[in-house]
């Protein structure tokens, strides 16, 4: 069972990337001193100021996605990102009153393929959705930032306060310079330069998953 949370870690690290650590490496510890705690600083929501693509058609988004690029600053992707495997993402809206879109992602741990299932909750907002996780402060608010339908989206994840940005393609032959471009520029504006851009394998992407290497995240993980 511990190998398998294992796998959860690694695998939906790389699906949202948003694990921290608090825990502090070895070393001898003093008695801190006392100090005035500095001012807060008023927190930015970067989800809230991020507007979503006009009038985003939750059912024209369904699908399979293949996931290109990514900017980041998590850790596991600054440590891995030149390891990263190739990922594909199917949504699956199952009926116009639904209020929820079931979530496939595939990708390789170990040389194994992995399937997790999740599931995002529709907003009141065409293009704001909601990952929930076992607490509040887990949980994950995702902007459909950009998307045409037929060829890319631009997915905007926050959690703790951290951003990270996806372009996935409908193919892996279509993604053009224009978009790859404008990625980057979105990126740049959440601080995150070319240094923080990672390119995924755009071949060898998982098809049908065994049951024993699938990870149900419904309703959490």
């Amino acid at each position: 069972m511990v190998g398998v949370w294992r796998i959860v870690v690694a695998v939906v690290a790389l699906g949202v990337c948003f694990w921290g650590s608090t825990e502090a490496v070895g070393g001898a510890k003093s008695r801190p001193r006392p100090q005035r705690r500095p001012p807060k600083k008023p927190k930015i929501d970067s989800v809230s100021l991020t507007p979503p693509a006009q009038n985003v058609d939750i059912q024209r988004m369904t699908g399979t996605w293949y996931l290109l690029n990514t900017a980041s600053k998590c850790a596991y992707l600054m440590n891995h990102g030149t390891k990263v495997e190739p990922t594909v993402m199917t949504l699956t809206h199952h009926s116009a009153s639904d209020q929820t879109l079931s979530v496939s992602t595939k990708t390789r741990h170990n040389h194994r393929c992995w399937e997790i299932l999740q599931v995002y909750e529709l907003s009141a907002t065409p293009g704001k959705l909601t990952l929930k996780g076992t607490s509040p402060q887990l949980t994950t608010e995702i902007v459909i930032v950009d998307t045409d339908y037929d060829s890319h989206v631009i997915m905007h994840y926050q959690k703790r306060g951290k951003v990270t940005m996806k372009l996935y393609g409908r193919s892996v032959d279509n993604l053009s310079e224009a978009m790859l471009t404008k990625f980057e520029q979105l990126a740049e504006k959440q601080n995150m330069g070319l240094a923080y851009l990672f390119p995924f394998p755009t071949y060898s992407h998982c098809g049908a998953v065994d049951q024993d290497h699938v990870i149900n995240c419904v309703p959490t993980c």
